[in-house]
C-alpha cells in the first residue's frame, strides 16, 4: 500500500521532497505566469519565479536549492521555448548568481540579521550583474552601458517587492513554519 502524504510528510527526508516538489511545481507556475507579461527586453523578469527559491533558503537542504535553480531554469527554457538561445544561458547565469549569494546570505547572516528584502535585492544585483556581462559580451558591445541603469533600477524595485512579498508570507504562513529546518 502506498504511503498518503500525511505520512510522507512525517518522514524528514521525504517531507524535504515533496516541498522541493511543491516549490518546484511554483517556480513553474510562476515562470508561466511572468512568461505572459511584457518584457522590454527579451532576458530582462519580473523574477517572480525566485519567490519559490528564496522560500526554500530556510526550509530545505543545499541539494534542493540547486535542485530548483534548474527546475526554474528549465522550465522557463521550455515554456518560453529559448531552451538552446542565448536567453537560457543569462538566465543559467543570473539564477546561479543569485542563488549562490542568497543562499551563503542566509546561511551567514541568518534570517535575524538581513531580511528576505536584503536578500532578494542583493540576489538580484548578483543576477542583473550577470547578465549585464553577458549582453555585454553577446549581444550589445559597449551599448550596454545605456541599459544599465534602468536595468538595476528595475532590479531593485522588483526584488524588493518579491522580498516583501517573502516577508509578509513568511508572517502568516503556518505551511512555512512548519517546513522550516535547523540552519546547517
Amino acid at each position: 500500500m502506498n504511503p498518503g502524504m500525511g505520512e510522507l510528510m512525517a518522514q524528514p527526508g521525504k517531507r524535504e521532497e515533496a516541498t522541493a516538489a511543491l516549490l518546484g511545481g511554483f517556480c513553474l507556475f510562476l515562470s508561466t505566469l511572468e512568461y505572459l507579461i511584457p518584457k522590454p527586453l527579451p532576458f530582462m523578469r519580473l523574477g517572480l519565479a525566485n519567490v519559490p527559491l528564496m522560500l526554500a533558503l530556510d526550509i530545505v537542504g543545499l541539494k534542493y536549492v540547486v535542485l530548483l535553480v534548474f527546475i526554474k531554469v528549465l522550465g522557463q527554457a521550455i515554456i518560453t521555448g529559448t531552451l538552446v538561445s542565448y536567453i537560457c544561458l543569462f538566465s543559467l547565469a543570473g539564477t546561479c548568481s543569485a542563488a549562490t549569494t542568497m543562499y551563503l546570505l542566509r546561511r551567514l547572516l541568518s534570517p535575524k540579521r538581513m531580511s528576505f528584502i536584503g536578500v532578494s535585492v542583493i540576489g538580484a544585483l548578483f543576477s542583473n550583474g550577470a547578465q549585464l556581462i553577458l549582453a555585454r559580451f553577446f549581444i550589445f558591445g559597449s551599448g550596454i552601458a545605456l541599459l544599465v541603469p534602468p536595468f538595476l533600477i528595475a532590479g531593485i524595485l522588483t526584488s524588493i517587492s518579491l522580498g516583501i512579498f517573502c516577508e509578509t508570507f513568511i508572517s502568516r504562513s503556518r505551511w512555512y513554519h512548519q517546513q522550516i529546518r535547523p540552519v546547517l
